[in-house]
């Protein structure tokens, strides 16, 4: 299993990667790396002003290649499997602001 390191600084950044139209939730990893769709991973989130990484379970369900026509980085959008710590609700609380907003994000 493929272990991801993810790191958000700021509420922006985590609105832009976090994909709040999967039902359990997930986020989107920007990297060059190849992975297939269905490939399981840890995710060990580091969200905005926490002291403590969360891990999350979870699957690739999106696939964003090199050089992307709409000019997104290249990545993977991991859809969480097995969420207990409850990030995708931490998530959502950091982010409340941003969730009817129009701005883009790395997905959709």
């Amino acid at each position: 299993m493929n272990n991801i390191y993810l790191e958000f600084i700021s509420e922006r950044e985590l609105y832009q990667a976090y994909m709040p139209f999967l039902k359990n939730g997930g986020l989107f990893y920007k990297t060059n790396a190849k992975f297939d769709l269905g490939t399981e991973v840890t995710l060990e989130v580091s969200l905005p002003d926490s002291l403590e990484n969360s891990e999350v379970k979870g699957k690739v369900c999106w696939l964003t290649p090199v050089g992307a026509q709409n000019g997104t980085p290249p990545g993977v959008g991991v859809s969480f499997i097995e969420d207990p710590e409850n990030v995708k609700n931490q998530i959502e609380k950091f982010i409340a602001r941003f969730l009817n907003s129009s701005e883009p994000t790395l997905t959709m």
